[in-house]
């Protein structure tokens, strides 16, 4: 059995959605094919715990999506489908051991109180990089959305020339190469607020001391202060819906439940997919493979030598746990009730242990003490459980995806199966040291180790939920491989997105709309 399309989408993610729906607007007729039961990939929502208790499976923040040049086309039609959002005015915040605290709000004179509380220094300097947001927004911004193709590299680096000349171009060159730690130690004083920010690092897969990830404690900071976060109203799971829903208002097809097996070719051109099932669709244009790049030559076979070793050789970053909790009340941080108001609160209490968990999860060893990003997402959102109850949101940063050890020496296990209780309870007693009684207060748990990560979504191997490191080697023009950041292939017709190819990781659906805007020529 036949079916064709001008395009057939491998995969239901955001990036793949927001490539059909531009295409769909264009005149394509696209299908979208995917494996699992529900689209969305890393973004879905679902009661992991119990009934009635919506939690978000891996994304929560919603901000990148909401601020994307992608939403300011397509808002409207996908708010007429359903899709909207919770605003956040405190985004994030970070509890220490010693019961102290600090946390950014949109509210530029509570962030600056906070930071004052550790340093008066650091208050002044978070005014000073406040006042210069403006300025350096467009640049990185524009960077960040640009087509990573040498001609647009080239207008770029000539607007920025013109706007901050050569000095202040190299200034911004050094930055974009400096790592979190190179950056947070020239610019504030309290180890404390190196923290805070630095733990935004750790979600890009930048650790401290990683050259390249200064700019996302910056970035970060800079917006969560300016424009605060963006949740995603009942579960993050709106957005996918509303686009599942418009690409079938115009016309176009999405299917869950079917998994691709190959791509169809005849000599270097792609001609369709053959679905698991049998089934064979065509495709007209284009096939848009929205898959990890050691899965795409598992469904092409041998492309090129240079392009299948670059797929072969694509890093990926350690893994992630993730712990779903519902619990009869929020936790009672011991830092005060203040955290209560805060989306996420980062357990990550210093840039050397950040480092180290970092160096352990690498090495394939459990951490001794994760790093814990702790969503609270019905702080503002009451729609995602029962009444006066509530959902926690606790992604454990990092923990590897194949187990060779424990950090700690209590671990014995070297599987899954055996290790995903006693690591939850680690992460529990780490909680617990903050916020004491929460355990108490846990009516629902549900334990989401890197292995079941990547069993519901191949793209997530080991739990890496970046779908690839980020290091410069792997950034920009290299992401996912040097040729390769426009998501072409020297296979004619078939194209890659998501997280793998480039801007990379984030709920902003470049990687979809970029590669749908060259496909249709705007």
């Amino acid at each position: 059995m036949k079916s064709s399309f001008d395009a057939v989408m491998i995969g239901a993610g955001h990036n793949t959605l927001a490539a059909a729906l531009h295409l769909s607007a264009k005149g394509w007729r696209v299908g979208v094919f995917e494996g699992a039961a529900t689209a969305g990939g890393a973004v879905k929502t679902g009661e992991y715990t119990l009934p009635g208790f919506r939690h978000d499976w891996a994304a929560m923040n919603l901000s990148l999506f909401a601020g994307s040049a992608f939403f300011k086309q397509y808002g409207a039609e996908l708010q007429r489908h359903g899709c909207a959002f919770v605003p956040v005015a405190r985004p994030f915040a970070s509890s220490f051991p010693d019961g102290s605290w600090c946390g950014v709000s949109t509210d530029r004179a509570e962030t600056m109180a906070n930071l004052a509380r550790l340093s008066q220094d650091d208050a002044a300097t978070w005014a000073r990089l406040c006042d210069g947001f403006g300025d350096e927004a467009p640049h990185l911004f524009g960077l960040l959305g640009s087509p990573m193709r040498m001609r647009a590299l080239g207008y770029f680096i000539f607007k920025m020339l013109r706007a901050k000349g050569v000095a202040g171009t190299l200034d911004m060159g050094r930055f974009l190469l400096a790592s979190p730690r190179a950056w947070l130690d020239e610019t504030f004083a309290s180890p404390r607020t190196k923290a805070m920010l630095g733990a935004w690092g750790m979600h890009l897969d930048y650790a401290p001391d990683i050259a390249g990830g200064a700019i996302f404690p910056y970035l970060e900071g800079m917006a969560g202060q300016a424009f605060g976060m963006v949740l995603g109203q009942g579960g993050a799971d709106t957005i996918i819906n509303a686009l599942v829903a418009a690409i079938r208002a115009r016309g176009g097809v999405v299917e869950c439940d079917a998994p691709v097996a190959r791509v169809l070719r005849e000599g270097d051109r792609v001609t369709g997919v053959e679905l698991a099932d049998g089934r064979r669709v065509m495709a007209g244009r284009a096939v848009i493979a929205g898959v990890a790049p050691q899965n795409l030559s598992r469904l092409t076979g041998a492309v090129t030598p240079a392009f299948d070793k670059g797929l072969a050789a694509f890093r990926h970053a350690p893994g992630t746990m993730m712990i779903h909790l519902a619990l009869s009340d929020l936790p009672e941080w011991r830092a005060g009730a203040a955290l209560r108001g805060y989306a996420y609160v980062h357990i990550a209490p210093s840039l050397d242990k950040m480092a180290r968990t970092y160096s352990q999860a690498s090495a394939g060893l459990l951490p001794d003490e994760p790093i814990l990003v702790v969503g609270q997402p019905t702080v503002v959102d009451a729609t995602r459980a029962p009444a006066g109850k509530h959902t926690l949101w606790v992604q454990v940063r990092m923990a590897p995806g194949v187990i060779a050890g424990d950090a700690k020496g209590q671990i014995g296990a070297r599987d899954w199966d055996g290790a995903a209780g006693p690591f939850a309870e680690r992460v529990l007693d780490i909680l617990e040291a903050h916020a004491p009684g929460t355990r108490a207060k846990i009516i629902g748990q549900s334990v989401v180790t890197p292995v079941q990560l990547q069993a519901e979504n191949p793209n997530l191997v080991g739990g890496d939920q970046v779908c690839g490191s980020h290091h410069l080697g792997q950034h920009f023009l290299f992401r996912p491989m040097r040729g390769h950041a426009d998501g072409s292939t020297p296979l004619a017709g078939l194209h890659m997105t998501g997280a793998a190819v480039w801007p990379g990781a984030g709920t902003g659906a470049n990687p979809g709309y970029l590669l749908a805007q060259r496909l249709a020529g705007a």
